[in-house]
């Protein structure tokens, strides 16, 4: 919250009509808010002060001139990466207490970058997120680039792993030219496809040589920007890999502490008629981040829908029931897939 200093001299320069007062004292107070690194607040205060077309327009001439640059495979024509404006912050993440304090330390690596270099130190450039599917290493990477201002940048491997002998190596490091040269947070997401134990009988040559290419790499790597590598399958990457990555962060199903404070965050502004009690929390056990909130979503359509105002746990029963009966379809899609 800003302090009542700036606040009394914003309403005082608004009653005595004082623009450039107003407009001076409310810059202050976004300054103050983005130290807090209460940067979602900052952006809409902005937003109001200057109007959206002017918001960070800096910002967007540099992803212009990113994305005139984005490197292609040269076989097929795709693009190698895409690039995101991110806009979920911290705030909007629910995580557990090691992995929260181990992003807030990363931020305060890059926003006191200059002390640590000044030691001839650097602030970590690579990290690791390992664990189930949906439960919040794509958004923490987005929370990552949102505050620290930068870009996200998705590493696409199904246009980076090329069925031409040699051509996944040279995409590597087209994308390692490109993330180095430009400040960005690097998600190389599905990372197992890149990073497969080299001493798994079942892999062909081709793939080790690319194991072998991407360490190299990453040794080399002296760039700007933050990578972040992200797998569901951490039990089969090589025993090199963990080796090159300065931080790990383990992400697990939600606690029943996490899952409230998941159903406050998505309900936020939601009229409902229960309270978040262990009856509630329950119906969540062992489901995934995306998942309740794939389930939340569904729940409040179907109030909508109803020309209901408030949400009922009926609506939730049903939208878990619905996701079971999905969940069921796609296994049994999968099972008919393996067995062609």
């Amino acid at each position: 919250m800003a302090s009542g200093k700036l606040l009394r001299q914003l309403i005082r320069s608004g009653v005595d009509g004082d623009d450039t007062g107003f407009r001076s004292i409310s810059e202050a107070l976004i300054a103050e808010e983005r130290q807090k690194h209460h940067n979602l607040l900052a952006n809409d205060l902005e937003k109001i002060l200057y109007g959206s077309d002017s918001l960070s327009s800096s910002k967007s001439v540099a992803q212009l001139n990113l994305k005139q640059s984005i490197p292609v495979d040269k076989e097929r024509g795709l693009p190698l990466l895409e690039l995101k404006e991110p806009v979920r912050g911290l705030n909007e993440v629910v995580l557990g207490d090691t992995n929260r304090e181990s992003i807030k330390r990363i931020l305060k690596e890059y926003n006191r970058e200059e002390i640590l270099r000044s030691w001839g130190m650097r602030p970590v450039e690579r990290v690791l997120f390992c664990g189930p599917p949906g439960c919040g290493k794509t958004i923490s990477a987005e929370a990552l680039a949102f505050e620290l201002n930068r870009p996200l940048c998705i590493i696409r491997l199904d246009s980076v792993v090329s069925s031409y002998l040699g051509e996944t190596s040279a995409n590597l490091r087209k994308v390692f030219d490109f993330i180095q040269s430009s400040p960005v947070v690097a998600l190389f997401d599905e990372f197992d496809a890149l990073g497969k134990e080299r001493a798994d009988v079942a892999e062909h040559g081709e793939l080790k040589r690319v194991v072998n290419t991407f360490l190299q790499m990453l040794d080399g790597f002296s760039g700007q920007s933050l990578i972040i590598a992200a797998t569901n399958h951490e039990d089969i990457l090589d025993s090199a890999i963990w080796r090159r990555f300065e931080d790990v962060l383990a992400f697990e199903y939600p606690t029943v502490a996490q899952i409230k404070n998941l159903l406050g965050l998505k309900l936020r502004g939601v009229r409902r008629e229960f309270e978040y009690t262990k009856q509630v929390t329950g119906l969540f056990k062992n489901t995934s981040h995306a998942d309740i909130e794939r389930i939340l979503k569904r729940a409040i359509k179907d109030m909508l829908l109803d020309g209901e105002e408030f949400l009922k746990l009926e609506h939730i029963q049903h939208a878990l029931k619905n996701e079971k009966a999905r969940k069921k379809s796609l296994t049994k899609s999968t099972r008919k897939t393996a067995a062609k």
